[in-house]
């Protein structure tokens, strides 16, 4: 693994993008920043951090993924990876709010942004963002957000958990072949009020309750309705109020 790290940059995913168009880098090469001005989440949501006090990270992933249809297997393994590195750390009630929120309890402390390219010769490559709310305390104005020391009331050492995290990454991605459906049983247990009547809203503003089954192959969110249709719906379709 190369570590690159950073004190600031606009975004993590941006630099680590540009750098792989410029030379090649070996897998799971990391960058890592004390602050970005730019951070992003899912659908172009802004994803603010206090400066020095948070995990920022983006990873590079090639020679995994082999077909654009597989790419929601990469966030299971990453989804995983970050679940499985934050139980090490006894981060209470972990949840996965689908697509790729980390949770603790009911509040988000997480987030995970993936994107891929498809290179000229036909491979995939990944850039794997992760923001993680580890030592920052001060949440005005995000009612839904929280940290790993406010939950345990604990300061965490950051490098520590970067390398915890980067070696479940590593390992599900070797472990992926043969244990593809374990880890997708996994996902989708770990899944935020899973199994829980909850209001949601979709793309039209109207709100309607369901429960939700789980994931589709290509990760769609599979929602029991009350007429009894179980219905699939993509991240820009519905989202959940809680």
């Amino acid at each position: 693994m190369k570590l690159i790290k950073l004190d600031a940059i606009d975004s993590t995913n941006e630099f680590l993008k540009g750098l792989s168009n410029k030379q090649e880098l070996e897998n799971l090469t990391v960058v890592t920043a004390e602050s970005q001005t730019k951070g992003k989440g899912q659908m172009g949501a802004v994803w603010a951090s206090e400066t020095g006090k948070n995990l920022i990270l983006s990873v590079l992933v090639k020679d995994f993924l082999s077909d654009i249809c597989q790419i929601y297997n990469l966030n299971i393994i990453v989804s995983l990876a970050v679940i499985e590195a934050l139980e090490y750390y006894k981060i209470p009630d972990l949840s996965i709010k689908w697509p790729n929120d980390i949770m603790s309890y009911n509040k988000k402390i997480g987030g995970i942004l993936i994107e891929n390219s498809i290179k000229s010769d036909g491979s995939i490559i990944s850039i794997v963002g992760l923001g993680l709310n580890v030592n920052q305390t001060n949440f005005e104005n995000l009612p839904k957000a929280s940290s790993m020391a406010v939950i345990c009331d604990t300061k965490y050492n950051k490098d520590d958990l970067l390398f915890t995290i980067i070696d479940k990454i590593e390992y599900n991605l070797k472990s992926w072949e043969q244990h593809s459906e374990m880890l997708w049983s996994d996902y989708t247990n770990k899944l935020f009020k899973k199994g829980i009547p909850m209001p949601f809203s979709d793309s039209n503003n109207q709100k309607f309750m369901g429960i939700i089954q789980g994931i589709s192959s290509i990760g769609k969110l599979e929602i029991l309705l009350e007429d009894d249709r179980v219905s699939e719906f993509d991240i820009k379709e519905i989202q959940m109020l809680y």
